[in-house]
């Protein structure tokens, strides 16, 4: 199968799948439970997520193993099966996807601060490389590092990933919305910042993700293009931005009112677009309709 890098330079404008993580909380992830144990003792339910976006019309789908570093792990106790969990959630992605589609393998923050001395470089890396190793070892065709704002940590995973894997590499961060209309991390790197070091670190792709509505996205997008005209490009949109009402928090961005801007990130350079937080998979459908006209 081709990569994906390889698709986008031919000139083909991909989707990527929509939220897991509201999604597993509809299937009755319960608050304080481990989302990517799901992958052990709730095989299926994982299996039917995948299913459904590849269903909708996704290109690729990620893996449930966004928190499944050992440092993530061990808050529950399950440190030691850091590579069972990992490749068990690749795998199961793997079967939805089949043959014709890809899978992203999902690595997300450590939620460890370097500066602040919670952790060492070197664990770190060794974290990162664990949990690529495992991903790759089930099926995945890309490691998906996502939802970063620390620059420092996005480049070890970057590095990690390539240097025990054969997988293409994509990172993207999560930036906010100042009050000057500038877009920052929460550790204060701008999309230019990004670009400059993400690229040289090695990333295949680039972009961002959660954090912001279809509508702002847009500007990042234009942003990352002014500091590369080449780099591939991911947007992972939220259902808007979220609101809580009657005692949960919702996105309130329906799959047409998201879909709308779908014109405008691909025209100011987004080559693969999907869906981040309160997406489903019939907003997803709706922007691979728009995508295919």
């Amino acid at each position: 199968m081709k990569k994906i890098t390889d698709l986008i330079k031919s000139g083909k404008t991909l989707v990527s799948d929509g939220a897991w993580g509201t999604f597993l909380q509809a299937k009755g992830l319960e608050p304080g439970e481990c989302p990517e144990l799901w992958n052990i003792t709730r095989a299926d339910d994982v299996l039917d997520i995948a299913r459904r976006y590849i269903d909708a019309g996704a290109d690729m789908i990620e893996t449930n193993s966004f928190g499944g570093s050992v440092f993530k792990l061990k808050n529950y106790g399950l440190q030691d099966r850091v590579f069972e969990i990992n490749k068990a959630a690749a795998a199961i992605s793997r079967q939805a996807a089949g043959p014709d589609k890809f899978v992203l393998g999902s690595i997300g923050p450590t939620g460890k601060i370097l500066m602040m001395g919670e952790v060492t470089v070197e664990a770190l890396y060794d974290g990162f490389k664990e949990q690529a190793m495992a991903l790759e070892a089930g099926g995945a065709d890309a490691i998906m590092i996502e939802t970063m704002t620390d620059l420092e940590e996005a480049i070890l995973a970057i590095k990690a990933a390539k240097e025990h894997t054969r997988c293409e590499v994509f990172c993207t961060m999560t930036f906010d919305k100042t009050l000057t209309n500038e877009f920052r991390s929460m550790m204060g790197v701008s999309p230019t910042d990004m670009v400059m070091q993400i690229v040289d670190a090695g990333a295949d792709l680039i972009g961002a993700n959660c954090g912001n509505g279809t509508r702002d996205m847009v500007g990042i997008v234009k942003e990352i293009r002014q500091a590369n005209g080449d780099i591939p490009v991911l947007i992972h949109s939220n259902a808007g931005m979220p609101l809580y009402k009657d005692g949960k928090t919702v996105f309130p961005e329906s799959p047409e009112e998201m879909a709308q801007f779908t014109h405008e990130l691909v025209e100011a350079g987004a080559n693969i677009i999907g869906g981040c937080c309160g997406t489903t998979p019939a907003h997803i459908a709706r922007i691979v309709e728009i995508v295919k006209k």
